[in-house]
């Protein structure tokens, strides 16, 4: 498993036009091969900013860094330039291999 994340640091009182960004746009992960999840995380509060992270988790690595090379990515970013006013620099990438995984068995049951 990939998992790929993106911190935001984001203008205090600008949280809600963030979230709301997220919420509405077509991101078309879903069209991606390997995709497996996203969350948009809020983080910590500090003085002049708030902290996020966006997540996403893949099947491997190729999935990730075919998704930033396709059209989906491109359609999903086309946009982000537009909202500059709400960050404080600009989004710091982190890319992570899964080298351990322990899942809960139970939530696997109790799907069932």
């Amino acid at each position: 498993m990939f998992i790929a994340m993106n911190r935001f640091k984001i203008v205090k009182g600008e949280e809600t036009a963030f979230e709301a960004i997220w919420a509405s746009r077509r991101s078309r992960l879903d069209e991606m091969e390997g995709f497996l999840a996203f969350h948009l995380l809020r983080g910590p509060e500090r003085e002049d900013h708030t902290l996020y992270a966006s997540h996403t988790m893949w099947r491997d690595k190729e999935s990730f860094l075919a998704w930033t090379t396709s059209e989906q990515f491109r359609d999903a970013h086309k946009d982000a330039g537009k909202n500059k006013p709400l960050y404080l620099g600009h989004p710091e990438f982190e890319g992570f291999d899964s080298v351990l995984e322990q899942t809960n068995p139970g939530i696997a049951a109790a799907a069932e």
